[in-house]
């Protein structure tokens, strides 16, 4: 059985436009409004989702998402958790807690910074259960289930986690990987990657980064996410090779 994988958002930390109707480069298109980081995958009536962003809720609205089993964590910054409590219609719907999973550092700040989804505190109830993953786990659903190989990248000052699953590789933040590491992305039909701007940066690989390593692994495809203000889709598709594509928000493919 096949997965469904969608990308629900592909901006940066501010997403485009900005709040101040800042665009940069970016011509006006549905292809350039770019919500924060997250994604979905789903596999028969098995419905994860990798991050809750900001804009989790009209992602979901917006891609018909009815559902939710899970919740895959990347990193523990708040363009990639801050929708963390839009998922809680789905407790009300399972009638069970969600189970998230993350690095011991991602739960132990998710624990933290959103504490009333863990532990009940003035009358609200718990709505999640976290889980520590080191090495490769299973997320299961009747008969359908999910192998996910987490592998740990540098993500500026901090480490943030990749994901393969079903021979995709999902890392959405991230400027630089170990050679070890770099073997979990060998023979993948599908490589998302982070690719933030054309410009150096601190904590994101850049274009030219984002090629290199795509060249180097050798994916049937790639796609570039985390798209800052300087990268328009209409652009990029002019200089990208066939194999690489600019996402963009609602882009989905099967593996």
């Amino acid at each position: 059985m096949k997965s469904k994988f969608t990308i629900l958002g592909c901006g940066s930390s501010l997403g485009s436009p900005w709040i101040t109707n800042y665009r940069g480069n970016l011509k006006q298109s549905p292809k350039n409004l770019r919500t924060r980081c997250c994604a979905h995958i789903q596999k028969g009536n098995l419905s994860v989702c990798i991050d809750t962003s900001p804009d989790i809720k009209y992602q979901f609205l917006k891609n018909k998402i009815k559902n939710l089993d899970s919740i895959i964590y990347t990193h523990e910054h708040a363009d990639q958790t801050a929708g963390i409590f839009e998922m809680r219609p789905f407790y009300w719907k399972n009638k069970s807690k969600i189970p998230i999973y993350g690095s011991r550092r991602t739960i132990t700040a998710l624990k933290k910074s959103y504490r009333f989804c863990f532990f009940e505190e003035q009358g609200y109830k718990p709505i999640m259960r976290a889980n520590i993953i080191d090495k490769s786990f299973s997320i299961r659903k009747n008969n359908t289930k999910l192998i996910i190989k987490p592998f740990q990248v540098t993500h500026g000052l901090i480490k943030s986690t990749g994901y393969v699953i079903d021979k995709i590789a999902y890392i959405s933040d991230c400027n630089n990987i170990s050679l070890k590491n770099i073997d979990h992305l060998k023979n993948l039909n599908y490589l998302v990657l982070d690719c933030l701007k054309i410009d150096k940066h601190p904590s994101h690989f850049n274009l030219e980064e984002a090629l290199n390593l795509i060249n180097i692994t050798k994916p049937k495809k790639a796609i570039l996410t985390n798209l800052h203000t300087d990268l328009d889709y209409f652009e990029l598709k002019k200089i990208l090779p066939k194999n690489i594509i600019p996402a963009y928000d609602g882009l989905s493919f099967s593996s």
